[in-house]
């Protein structure tokens, strides 16, 4: 896939929050992916990614969150309609897994309904009973107030919430 020069991927800054909000929106309507309150978009900035155009308007973002001391979680990825099919979710996955990576983590965990996308990129569908973590990490993970974490976990709390998304994961 030829992707265009045009493209840029940077680190979020507080003042791309209003145009994630505007992508992420239509996003959300359709219950593609669950609403964000702004404190926590604006709590999360060191997380994200974006992709940028020529006139660094955003078209694109993606976060990575570490969980554990070796997992993360892709979050949040999302690219404008206008810009679909041109490798920008491509670039913003490439750009996460390199900042997992820089992290230091092995695994990155994802809740997805695209599930080819994330396949064609490495991520596997996670079993309902996989045993994902040692039974003493989960023993910790469950102190988590985090919903990513319940939802890593696939605890029944969270189920209403995750929209009949799919659990997948890929080691790095």
């Amino acid at each position: 896939m030829t992707e265009p020069a045009e493209i840029r991927i940077r680190s979020a800054r507080t003042d791309d929050v209003p145009r994630i909000v505007a992508l992420m929106e239509p996003l959300v309507v359709r219950r593609i992916l669950l609403g964000k309150d702004l404190v926590d978009l604006y709590a999360a900035v060191p997380e994200f990614l974006v992709a940028t155009d020529d006139a660094d308007r955003v078209i694109g973002y993606g976060a990575v969150h570490v969980m554990w001391e070796r997992l993360g979680e892709v979050r949040t990825l999302g690219v404008s309609e206008d810009w679909l099919g041109r490798g920008v979710g491509h670039r913003l996955l490439e750009a996460l897994e390199l900042r997992a990576r820089e992290l230091g983590l092995a695994q990155l965990f994802c809740l997805t309904f695209e599930t080819a996308f994330f396949g064609r990129h490495g991520f596997e569908e996670v079993s309902e009973n996989a045993e994902l973590v040692a039974a003493d990490v989960y023993a910790e993970l469950l102190r988590s107030s985090d919903e990513g974490v319940a939802e890593f976990l696939d605890l029944a709390r969270v189920k209403p919430n995750t929209l009949g998304n799919t659990r997948m994961l890929k080691r790095l």
